[in-house]
C-alpha cells in the first residue's frame, strides 16, 4: 500500500513522542528500569514508521500498540531479566481492542475467532512449560504469551505457527549477541516474531 510520506512524518513524532512517555513509565514501575534517551524513542518511532509504510488502515492500531508494548518490555527483559505486570496485563484490552476494531472494519471474518483460539493455546503451552520446568520460563513469559498469540492468532493459522520459529531464531541471535551465562530472555523472541507477523496481516494466507 501505498503512505503518503506526510503519514509516515506524523506516525514518526508520535511514535518518538510515544517512546519518550514509555521510557518515563519505565522509570516509574515499582523497581523501575532507566533506559537511557533516545533508545526507546527511536525504537518505537521507526515501529511506527515501518508499520503505516506497509499495513492497512484497519490493521494498523495492532503493529502500533504491539510495538509500544515490544519496545518497552524488551528493554525491561534485557535489563532487569523482567517483564512487568504492569505493562503485560495492561497489553491485554490495550491489544484487544485493537483486534476487535481491526475485525469490525476489515475484511477477515474470522479474525477474533483465531485470535482467541490461539492465544489460549499459546497461554496453555507456555504454562504447561513453566510448571514442568520452570527454569525456562518466567512467569512474565507465560502473561505475554497470550497477547503474542492473540496477534499471530489474528494474522494466520499459519502465522502462528511460524511464529514459534521466529521467537526460538531470534532469541538464538540474542544469546548470541549478548554472551550470556545465563538464561537468555524469551521476552523480545516472542515479540519480535508477532511484530514482524503482524506487519503481513492483509496478505497472509488466513487459511490452515
Amino acid at each position: 500500500m501505498e503512505t503518503g510520506l506526510w503519514v509516515l512524518a506524523v506516525l514518526a513524532a508520535a511514535g518518538w513522542a510515544a517512546g519518550g512517555l514509555g521510557r518515563w513509565l519505565l522509570s516509574r514501575l515499582c523497581r523501575g528500569t532507566r533506559i537511557p534517551p533516545p533508545w526507546c524513542e527511536l525504537a518505537v518511532a521507526i515501529l511506527w514508521t515501518l508499520a503505516a509504510a506497509v499495513t492497512p488502515p484497519w490493521w494498523l492500531a495492532v503493529p502500533l500498540a504491539l510495538a509500544w508494548f515490544a519496545v518497552l518490555l524488551t528493554a525491561t527483559d534485557i535489563a532487569c531479566r523482567r517483564l512487568p505486570d504492569a505493562l503485560t496485563l495492561s497489553a491485554y484490552p490495550v491489544v484487544a481492542a485493537g483486534l476487535v476494531g481491526s475485525a469490525s472494519v476489515g475484511p477477515d471474518a474470522d479474525l477474533l475467532q483465531r485470535s482467541l483460539v490461539v492465544a489460549v493455546v499459546f497461554l496453555a503451552v507456555h504454562a504447561g512449560v513453566a510448571v514442568m520446568a520452570p527454569a525456562a520460563l518466567g512467569g512474565g513469559d507465560v502473561k505475554l504469551s497470550g497477547v503474542v498469540g492473540a496477534v499471530l492468532g489474528a494474522v494466520s493459522w499459519s502465522a502462528a505457527v511460524l511464529g514459534v520459529g521466529v521467537a526460538s531464531a531470534v532469541t538464538v541471535v540474542v544469546a548470541a549477541v549478548s554472551r550470556r551465562r545465563t538464561a537468555v530472555p524469551h521476552g523480545p523472541g516472542m515479540l519480535a516474531a508477532a511484530w514482524i507477523l503482524s506487519l503481513a496481516a492483509p496478505g497472509f494466507p488466513a487459511g490452515p
